[in-house]
């Protein structure tokens, strides 16, 4: 087990350096001048071209690389031209954002999809089966920013239920930062105001967010579970008199469960990318909406940074689901 986690780790290392390179590359030949937007508009040339000369951007694109990579083995990401500040700083400002919204919103999917998919398998070819095939074919063709722009005119606007937008109300204090997750540091602050107003702001981005995580879920689980109950141990086990729910919930979903958990951990990866889409229609302050901002300014550094953070979080969390594989499936451990 150790010599494959190793191995893992290694892969993983490897991954991410050539993530770093790709995103470098692309940043480098993209059109505009970091320097010319750090001078300003208004800047004469000699000050661009000092500029350029400070951040590096007149040597050689093999030694940039060479600069960048050594940074990062430091702990520098870089500076953000547009904030003035490291964006390793910016991204331990903005991530918790994200993470606790991506976080509430695959909660959301895993409570919903995985009982949906498994009654619409028990129910097969019902109403209730067809309702929750169209709300998997829904998750997967409708856009996320537009159904966020749909409940916002819904549930904001229309009604008033819930808060348009941010993470916080402008009467709200933010709780003492113990782990910068709005949720957790208001309920260990006993502030329970402070819980209800980040909890109201948070429900309509989850949702949004949460919607193709959900719809992937009930649709891989219910093929899963309709294969497992077509088993012979399934057969077996309604004739030795075990309860249906014994049967469904333990022995089936037991043996249906692996797949789901794999789309479980991508469809989390797939979230931390579409945070950019969700934060920047409910204006949350996460690094969606960070790289939104500096990909508007062209200051990529801060894209270059969110992109590693990204693939990082995408790349642990597979590792994570390959290990829980091993654990949940002595055949996998095996074979490892």
């Amino acid at each position: 087990m150790a010599l494959y986690i190793g191995k893992r780790m290694a892969f993983l290392v490897v991954m991410l350096f050539g993530l770093l390179i790709v995103t470098f590359l692309i940043s480098h030949v993209a059109p505009g001048d970091p320097a010319s937007l750090a001078a300003g508009p208004d800047a004469p040339p000699e000050m661009v071209e000092r500029i350029r000369h400070e951040y590096g951007l007149d040597r050689p694109l093999p030694v940039q690389l060479g600069i960048y990579v050594a940074g990062i083995l430091h702990g520098d990401l870089g500076q953000s031209v547009r904030t003035g500040h490291s964006v390793l700083q910016d991204l331990s400002e903005f991530f918790p954002a994200t993470f606790e919204l991506v976080t509430v919103s695959m909660l959301i999917a895993i409570i919903l999809g995985i009982p949906l998919g498994m009654l619409s398998a028990v129910k097969q070819n019902s109403w209730f089966d067809h309702a929750a095939r169209i709300v998997s074919v829904s998750g997967v063709a409708v856009p996320m920013f537009w159904l966020g722009l749909m409940l916002q005119l819904a549930f904001a606007l229309d009604l008033g239920w819930l808060p348009l937008g941010g993470r916080l109300g402008i009467m709200s204090t933010p709780p003492d930062p113990v782990t910068h997750l709005y949720l957790i540091d208001s309920l260990l602050a006993g502030q329970w105001d402070v819980f209800g107003d980040a909890l109201s702001h948070l429900i309509l981005p989850a949702v949004a967010l949460c919607f193709p995580a959900l719809a992937s879920i009930i649709r891989v689980n219910r093929a899963e579970m309709i294969e497992a109950l077509g088993q012979d141990y399934i057969t077996n086990a309604r004739a030795q008199g075990i309860s249906s729910f014994r049967t469904v919930a333990i022995y089936a979903l037991k043996n249906a469960f692996l797949p789901t958990l794999a789309m479980i951990g991508l469809r989390y990866g797939w979230m931390l990318g579409g945070t950019i889409l969700v934060e920047s229609v409910f204006d949350w302050p996460g690094i969606g909406l960070y790289a939104t901002q500096s990909a508007i300014a062209q200051d990529f550094q801060p894209i270059m940074g969110v992109t590693l953070l990204i693939g990082a979080n995408f790349m642990i969390a597979n590792l994570l689901v390959d290990l829980a594989y091993i654990w949940l499936d002595p055949r996998t451990r095996e074979a490892a």
